[in-house]
């Protein structure tokens, strides 16, 4: 008799769980419940065979899965309230007195969310590759962002002859940072920036090599002010996981300082590419471009580099001096190059342990103060030249083929403000072959 009530206990309670996994719900079809699987009729399952009666502890164990099934999941911990946080409110106090309403500013952080991807996307890999120049050009110097960089100056041309035109900034080196910032606006991010910049602000991670909480917390004041000044939502804008908006990906600091529209109203980096077009022209030529110029000099190596690289990024050196180190100077040399300063630079390949080593002249500089990285200048500059000795042999797509490849900007709200926000994903690789990733490396020209 106590075995047989035993069972029925037990059968009881798997019928119960049976009945528990039948009215869950549908998540496609909220209005219908899930169709129930067949179920046995509601008779009273059979007991066990007595030969092979359970003894008591084993009884109890079916009857303890449904319970730890049923048994509804840890609570997720709170959101983190940056508002009330003494960093925050001192980062309040500070906004504030460049202007900000003090409400407004406790808004915006109390909507803010820590994002771990961010977090851990800031930080060197665990495991950190060797670093290869080879490999690094390779990810942005290869042919389907070239062919998509044509198509996109194609698109774009009369925009870029303007830009070009008005600062003396080559269409192709505009085109390539597009490219290899965002190819040509393909993958914008998608992260809230206020989260993005809030995290990293107060959140930086503190076995990072060098805290740059300061930076971002700059970043995020810069951030606020911008949306204020544009009559922006802040919780609508996204970016990359460093806090990096638009097409040419400017942190906002740059956005108010150096962004300007192609028609003279008001700059959207997220959906008009004009826009984009002539803030990047205009950001290297504030950070002292110089027309006619190029980027690397073709000769005036001297036999042996290496003791003149200094990793800087700044020229520092004369002519007389790679003169004296025995190099053979370009004509340019004694002529429109003879008050630069230059500097030499090595691309090293840690795969096989050899370096590449160039002339860089100052605009090669300039184009670091984008992204301090000299493998990151330097894969600009040579996909603007793949890019320009494929002006000649490129053949425009089909129509359809051309909205295929490079989907029009997604048009401006009839009512309020821009949305200048972007439904493209980024997909974050932590290895040092992306330059946003890269430790030493801050996006969009700014340095802390």
């Amino acid at each position: 008799m106590r075995v047989s009530m035993v069972c029925m206990a037990v059968a009881a309670s798997l019928a119960s769980a049976g009945m528990a996994n039948a009215q869950t719900p549908s998540t496609t079809q909220p209005a219908q419940p899930a169709p129930a699987k067949p179920q046995k009729p509601a008779t009273t399952p059979a007991p066990r065979p007595a030969a092979k009666p359970a003894a008591p502890s084993q009884a109890a164990k079916p009857a303890a899965s449904p319970a730890r099934a049923a048994t509804p999941p840890a609570p997720k911990p709170d959101p983190v309230t940056y508002a009330t946080r003494p960093a925050g409110m001192a980062f309040t106090d500070k906004v504030v007195a460049q202007g900000l309403d003090r409400q407004y500013v406790q808004s915006a952080l109390a909507s803010a969310r820590y994002v771990s991807v961010a977090a851990r996307a800031i930080m060197p890999p665990a495991s950190p590759s060797v670093r290869s120049w080879t490999r690094y050009r390779a990810r942005f110097v290869e042919q389907q962002r070239i062919q998509a960089g044509l198509a996109f100056w194609d698109q774009n041309r009369e925009v870029l002859a303007r830009a070009q035109a008005r600062y003396g900034v080559p269409a192709s080196v505009i085109v390539s940072i597009i490219g290899v910032e965002t190819f040509y606006g393909r993958v914008m991010g998608d992260f809230r920036i206020l989260d993005a910049l809030a995290t990293l602000g107060f959140d930086f991670p503190s076995d990072a090599p060098r805290d740059r909480s300061e930076f971002f917390q700059e970043q995020l004041a810069e951030y606020l002010l911008f949306c204020k000044e544009r009559g922006l939502d802040p919780r609508t804008l996204r970016g990359s996981f460093a806090g990096a908006i638009g097409l040419p990906q400017f942190m906002p600091g740059s956005i108010r300082r150096f962004a300007v529209a192609a028609d003279g109203g008001t700059p959207d980096l997220v959906n008009h590419r004009d826009d984009a077009v002539m803030s990047v022209a205009n950001f290297l030529v504030e950070h002292g471009w110089q027309r006619d110029q190029p980027v690397f000099s073709p000769r005036g190596l001297p036999t042996d580099p290496a003791p003149l690289v200094d990793g800087g990024l700044a020229p520092t050196l004369d002519w007389s001096t790679l003169q004296q180190a025995g190099a053979v100077l370009p004509q340019e040399a004694g002529g429109a190059w003879s008050a630069l300063k230059v500097g030499i630079i090595d691309l090293i390949d840690g795969d096989t342990g050899n370096a590449e080593y160039r002339l860089a002249l100052p605009n090669f500089f300039v184009i670091t103060q984008y992204n301090r990285s000299y493998f990151y200048a330097a894969s600009v500059a040579d996909l603007a030249q793949a890019l320009e000795a494929g002006q000649g042999s490129y053949v425009p797509p089909a129509p359809a083929a051309v909205r295929a490849a490079m989907p029009a900007a997604r048009p401006a709200p009839t009512q309020g403000p821009a949305p200048y926000t972007s439904q493209r994903t980024r997909t974050v690789d932590p290895s040092l072959t992306s330059p946003e990733a890269m430790p030493d490396t801050v996006p969009a020209g700014q340095q802390p």
